[in-house]
């Protein structure tokens, strides 16, 4: 469904965030994009959803294809229009709008009665989203935030949905609603998942197959039941080796390269 071929990314055409990256997210699967703060995850969805310009960021060599077709160069609203609807790290709410004028911002490219059908879906969803629909968004807690978020993209009706850190700052149980949430639409809908996540062991429970990226390259991919007992995925990022915890701080960073792209 979505395919990217040898990516390369420019920011103010001098510095190079993502080199040669390539990834498929096959229809109705959901795969994981994993890697630290400042692997380049962000900077592949940006590319995807044709928005680097904001950041004086180009596609400078490589392709993105969404269902055969090219879709690099193309505007963020026609990206959308094909159904390709990501929900950005952070949110990115209206602050000062309530809750149901943000969702309704998510749907501004389908008719009334679609909109009206997919808001009751999403208030079923999220019974606390549907409780605090009157309120302004900017009040919310981060976690009531994330599920409006999500509403909001779903509210475009997608047929691939990028995921860019769903679970970052959020406390455990709310982590877990936005999960299950996201494995529900994924297994009940057929709805295709892009995830994007640092944490990797979340992350790889709920993928069927994963890719890891490091300083804007691809260092690693499989199926996620393989990368889950990589010896290196659970030293480096699951944080298991010989069945003792280790932290990133307490390796050496070329052992890892080392390992991995020789």
């Amino acid at each position: 469904m979505l395919s990217l071929k040898n990516i390369q990314v420019l920011y103010n055409r001098a510095i190079e965030a993502v080199r040669d990256v390539s990834l498929d997210v096959p229809a109705g699967a959901m795969v994981a994009l994993l890697g630290s703060n400042g692997a380049g995850k962000s900077t592949i969805l940006k590319a995807i959803s044709g928005i680097l310009y904001r950041e004086d960021g180009e596609i400078v060599s490589g392709s993105i294809q969404f269902d055969g077709g090219a879709i690099s160069g193309r505007s963020p609203q026609s990206i959308i229009t094909q159904g390709l609807i990501q929900v950005p790290e952070g949110r990115a709410l209206f602050a000062t709008l309530t809750v149901e004028e943000n969702l309704l911002m998510g749907g501004i490219t389908r008719t009334r009665a679609e909109s009206a059908e997919v808001l009751e879906r999403v208030y079923t969803m999220f019974p606390r989203v549907k409780d605090r629909r009157t309120q302004i968004s900017g009040y919310l807690s981060g976690g009531e935030q994330q599920m409006v978020a999500i509403g909001r993209a779903l509210m475009g009706r997608p047929r691939l949905l990028m995921l860019d850190e769903p679970s970052l700052g959020l406390a455990p149980q709310i982590i877990d609603v936005i999960f299950e949430t996201i494995v529900e639409l994924n297994r009940d809908t057929g709805l295709t998942v892009l995830l994007v996540e640092q944490n990797a062991h979340l992350a790889l429970q709920v993928a069927s197959y994963g890719y890891i990226i490091e300083n804007g390259r691809i260092v690693m991919d499989g199926p996620a039941e393989k990368l889950r007992s990589n010896d290196d995925v659970q030293e480096f990022y699951l944080g298991f080796s010989g069945g003792e915890r280790k932290s990133m701080r307490d390796v050496k960073h070329y052992k890892r390269r080392k390992r991995w792209l020789s």
